[in-house]
């Protein structure tokens, strides 16, 4: 991003570095420990754990979501007696969140690989590394968790390098000038976060490493990771790589400086992504001390601050030299794979407690507004003035922004999610996605059965002799709709499933989803225990006794493939006989509890998700059972 045909100078005291990795390996826990050991923090002060969780959904799902920044003084025995700054990116591990991972490598002059010593590099690892290899990042390997009773950290270390090796080849011909000795010239560090210890000697496999703390991670990312390079006669160029709020100052952008000084106060040019520039003052620099934000007032060549001030610039825009502005080019993101329709309340019992949004405007503010932050979405307007489309890169991204809306206090109706289809040569093609499963041996038959209904077809199998299996597959999308649920059961929930984005190919046929047909409420009324004592044999219920149900709203699962209409608020008829003991509730099966993601994934395409911040509901796109039965009569015609 640098004019290198001129002189260039670098910052010797500052290392930005990226760590990557697949969800679950322990990114944020070695961030953690990374944090306490340069005491970051200050003394007194009380650090939660996983402290780069941010929000109640990252630390309830143990996942990364949003790509964030922190910044280690490190003064350690590798700083050469200085103290050293080193930007410190936590990208999220799931391809879902890809628009983060390029972002946050777009911040960075390096990426830390974080493995597990067990279950080695899996598909979100090749996701981030491809990222990274394409930006030609160096790459440390760290392989975490090597206390692990299962940890096999010759094997991972090997993996991960044919992974690289892999990968290098692979992308020889999209990046010509890849130095493949650079690539395979890994430094590897064996580390535990949990426990705060790293180390470049091997330890046994299940044994932490022979270091009390992180210097060697320190030393290896210090000497690894080049310093930011700048050309000391180059105009101001910073680049916009995330956005944020503050209560008191509104939005703040998030910048990567390449070029020149940023001050407090000083009026430069703004590039927009229209191509227009416009004048802008600084009104307040913020710098970054460990997960603080602190007035500053200036930063220099390679710095990662915030700037206040500037109330409409967007992801990829450029602050630049007023009288000589170099706008950087805007950050691109790969297209999205999956899409849902999401739209007000429509059900009859909307709107019925004070204080929920319920409004057309006030959800497509709220979409305009997450498009601001979030560059892998898209908002495409639908045949209803109430209804929108939303695109995004896979069925979890989409799914916590609902979850995100409905905690938030919005009524929602989201469809069920389809794949967004491209048109190659007249032909319709679809997203394919690269499948990883681990599952004990026991179910691999169980498992081959699933992934070849939904059209996934095997490229490759492993036994590690461990007495589980590894499998690839190459699935449509649209396959894996609806998948997790069935396949943590078949599994009895000891599989492991992930997958990345594999291009586009020709559409593979019709996938049936569900063989089970939805039970639905014929009236409006409360569940009553009578009648779900006399229907139980032949379903599974959605809904609790005393719940409120609607005509159209599905309360179960049916036995059968077909859907079957019932009165779910029966009463029992009162005589003067004496009750049988059958009625009791002693006898009733547990209903279950359908999560948003699992009623998503439960949903038909004639079935949407009411999604309030109360409850979840599955019903019917046509509410009334004799228009229903009208609609299905004229698709049989079609």
């Amino acid at each position: 991003m640098n004019d290198t045909s001129l002189n260039t100078a670098s910052r010797t005291d500052l290392r930005n570095v990226a760590i990557v990795a697949h969800v679950d390996h322990g990114k944020t826990t070695l961030v953690d420990a990374m944090l306490k050991q340069t005491h970051s923090f200050a003394d007194h002060g009380v650090v939660a754990e996983r402290v780069m969780d941010s929000g109640d959904l990252e630390r309830e799902k143990g996942i990364t979501i949003l790509a964030k920044n922190t910044t280690v003084a490190y003064n350690g025995p590798s700083a050469g007696g200085q103290v050293m700054t080193i930007n410190v990116i936590d990208t999220p591990g799931h391809a879902d969140f890809g628009g983060e991972v390029e972002r946050g490598l777009s911040m960075v002059d390096g990426v830390v690989l974080l493995v597990d010593a067990s279950e080695g590099p899996l598909p979100q690892t090749r996701f981030v590394l491809r990222k990274a290899l394409a930006a030609k990042l160096p790459v440390i390997l760290l392989v975490n968790k090597t206390d692990r009773p299962d940890a096999r950290i010759d094997e991972v270390v090997a993996e991960s390098m044919d992974l690289l090796l892999g990968l290098a080849s692979d992308m020889a011909d999209e990046v010509p000038d890849l130095d493949l000795d650079a690539v395979l010239n890994v430094p590897v560090v064996y580390a535990s976060g949990k426990l705060g210890r790293a180390s470049t000697i091997q330890p046994d496999n299940g044994t932490a490493p022979d270091n009390e703390d992180l210097e060697p991670l320190f030393k290896t990312i210090i000497d690894h990771i080049p310093a930011p390079t700048y050309n000391p006669e180059g105009v101001l160029q910073a680049h916009v790589t995330n956005l944020d709020a503050s209560p008191f100052l509104g939005r703040l952008a998030l910048l990567r400086i390449f070029n020149g000084t940023l001050r407090k106060g000083q009026t430069v040019a703004w590039c927009r992504a229209d191509g227009t520039v416009k004048p802008v003052k600084i009104t307040e620099l913020l710098a970054t001390q460990a997960l603080t934000r602190v007035p500053a007032e200036s930063a220099g060549p390679g710095e990662i601050v915030a700037v206040a001030g500037i109330e409409d610039i967007t992801i990829g825009e450029t602050l630049t030299d007023l009288e000589n502005p170099q706008p950087l080019p805007l950050i691109t993101v790969d297209p999205p794979a999956i899409s849902m329709t999401i739209g007000i309340n429509t059900s009859p019992i909307a709107g019925r407690v004070k204080g929920h949004k319920v409004t057309a405007r006030q959800v497509k503010d709220r979409l305009d507004k997450e498009l601001v932050g979030n560059v892998s979405l898209n908002v495409l307007p639908t045949e209803r003035p109430d209804a929108w489309e939303v695109q995004g890169r896979g069925e979890l991204a989409l799914s916590i922004l609902v979850e995100q809306m409905r905690r938030e206090g919005f009524e929602l109706t989201v469809g069920k999610p389809q794949v967004v289809t491209r048109q190659v040569d007249g032909k319709t093609h679809e997203p394919m996605e690269h499948m990883t499963i681990d599952v004990p041996e026991e179910y691999l038959g169980s498992v081959t059965q699933l992934m070849a209904a939904r059209k996934g077809r095997m490229t490759n199998m492993a036994n590690h002799g461990t007495g589980w299996c590894r499998m690839e597959f190459i699935v449509p999308a649209r396959g894996l709709i609806g998948f997790r649920t069935r396949f943590m059961t078949d599994t009895r929930g000891a599989g492991i499933a992930a997958s990345i984005s594999e291009g586009y190919e020709p559409w593979a046929g019709p996938i049936e989803y569900r063989t089970n047909g939805s039970i639905v409420a014929d009236r409006s009324g409360v569940v009553t225990p009578f009648a779900m004592i006399k229907l139980q044999e032949r379903m599974n219920f959605f809904v609790q006794p005393t719940s409120e149900v609607y005509e159209g709203m599905i309360v179960g699962e049916n036995s059968r493939a077909d859907d079957m209409d019932v009165n779910i608020t029966r009463e029992k008829q009162l005589t003067n006989m004496r009750a049988a003991s059958s009625d009791t509730f002693e006898n009733m099966t547990p209903p279950r509890n359908l999560t948003l993601e699992e009623s998503l994934e439960f949903a038909r395409e004639d079935e949407c998700v009411e999604v309030t911040p109360e409850s979840v509901r599955i019903r019917k796109l046509i509410l009334d059972a004799s228009e229903r039965a009208k609609a299905a009569r004229s698709r049989a015609k079609n």
